[in-house]
């Protein structure tokens, strides 16, 4: 997902994995990081019906963070003698990760995992890539955008964008050649 233009950010934790770029709704939850650190961000989560496919209009992404490569996903659970003696101790290896030498915030189409820190974007203007979206002919600038509703649309595209024929709270700006859409949350 690009970041052309926001208006309002909220930081959240994610409910469940969600594939970068999609929109998703705001809930309550109960996750606990580090003694509480995360308990007064809210969750976000991908619509499970057409209420919340209808509430779904923040656009959600990796939260920026400093960490430097490698990165491990998820961070291996290792014995405390690792805070003195690191990945070399025989003890300490091998672990079962997955090893990032970028940053997540700026690798094309990742998922976010669940309980994982993000950013929800409300109105602003933003590009998803091809795939991230449901094509349709009648997507062309000035056409409006609703959330996929996974009852109704198929359970495997919750949260993508497709066209829709009356107004919505997106507009399109512009696909482009590579079918990657540019859109504008307008509330």
């Amino acid at each position: 997902m690009e970041i052309n233009k926001y208006t309002d950010i909220t930081g959240a934790v994610t409910a469940e994995a969600i594939p970068e770029g999609r929109m998703v709704v705001i809930v309550p939850h109960s996750q606990s990081h580090d003694y509480g650190s995360r308990v007064d961000l809210p969750a976000v989560k991908l619509p499970d019906n057409s209420t919340e496919a209808a509430q779904a209009r923040f656009c959600v992404t990796f939260a920026v963070d400093n960490t430097v490569p490698p990165i491990y996903e998820p961070y291996p659970t290792i014995p405390n003698t690792s805070l003195r003696y690191g990945f070399d101790g025989s003890a300490n290896v091998p672990f079962s990760a997955t090893v990032h030498l970028t940053p997540l915030s700026m690798v094309k189409g990742l998922t976010i995992p669940s309980g994982a820190l993000a950013l929800a974007f409300g109105p602003g203007v933003f590009t998803v890539w091809s795939g991230e979206w449901v094509y349709s002919a009648s997507v062309v600038p000035g056409a409006y955008l609703a959330v996929t509703d996974p009852v109704t649309d198929g359970a495997e595209d919750p949260g993508k964008l497709k066209y829709s024929a009356s107004a919505s709270f997106a507009e399109v700006l512009e696909v482009d050649a590579d079918l990657n859409l540019t859109f504008r949350i307008l509330y």
